[in-house]
């Protein structure tokens, strides 16, 4: 069975991407896991050149994603932004390869209309730049989240939105790549030689 890492753009104790991201796990069919990005410090090239060792956070967050078969990035939008966190946890691995080929997909969620459209793009583009293959039909953007979610239970409630997550959920495990089946083709992203070049032009300032 497929392994899913799933990583979270809100460190509240109790989030309502928090709740989705809880209950996608549920849906997903195969083991799945959690790391705790707070931990890590802020992205800094000086701390991650050439063979220097990583911070403990940071080799913790890439054995882990190393270790997962697929990724699921759960996240609200901040300022039509992508929240700090996350980003941060994209920039530690952007040049050390773990999100290569590695099928990925991004739930946004929001108290608003737009279900967190910019935060998703930007997800989707920033994944696209570091090679990872983004499965477009597992990637929601979820709005007016509030009334979807039993706070207590820190769940997703609604039918529809757990029915919508399922097959979110089915799209990503059916995306990882088998002996016997060829992969799904993911978004139109750059090569591993391109975002290694990248990488190195704009950290050298």
């Amino acid at each position: 069975m497929p392994r899913l890492l799933a990583l979270s753009g809100s460190l509240r104790a109790r989030s309502s991407n928090g709740a989705v991201l809880r209950s996608a796990l549920e849906l997903f069919d195969g083991p799945t896991g959690t790391t705790d990005l707070g931990a890590l410090p802020h992205f800094n090239p000086d701390l991650d050149g050439e063979g220097a060792t990583p911070p403990g956070p940071v080799a913790a967050l890439r054995t882990a994603v190393a270790a997962a078969d697929a990724l699921l990035l759960v996240s609200p939008e901040y300022a039509h932004g992508v929240p700090g966190v996350l980003k941060n946890a994209l920039d530690w691995l952007v040049s050390s390869g773990e999100c290569v080929d590695k099928p990925v997909a991004v739930i946004t969620a929001s108290p608003f209309p737009t279900g967190g459209d910019h935060a998703n793009a930007q997800l989707r583009e920033t994944l696209r730049m570091m090679t990872g293959t983004v499965v477009a039909d597992a990637c929601r953007e979820i709005p007016a989240i509030g009334p979807k979610v039993d706070a207590a239970a820190e769940r997703v409630t609604d039918g529809p939105t757990l029915a919508d997550l399922r097959t979110a959920m089915t799209h990503l495990a059916a995306a990882v790549p088998r002996p016997d089946k060829a992969p799904t083709a993911p978004e139109a992203r750059t090569t591993p030689a391109a975002v290694a070049e990248t990488a190195v032009a704009e950290t050298a300032g």
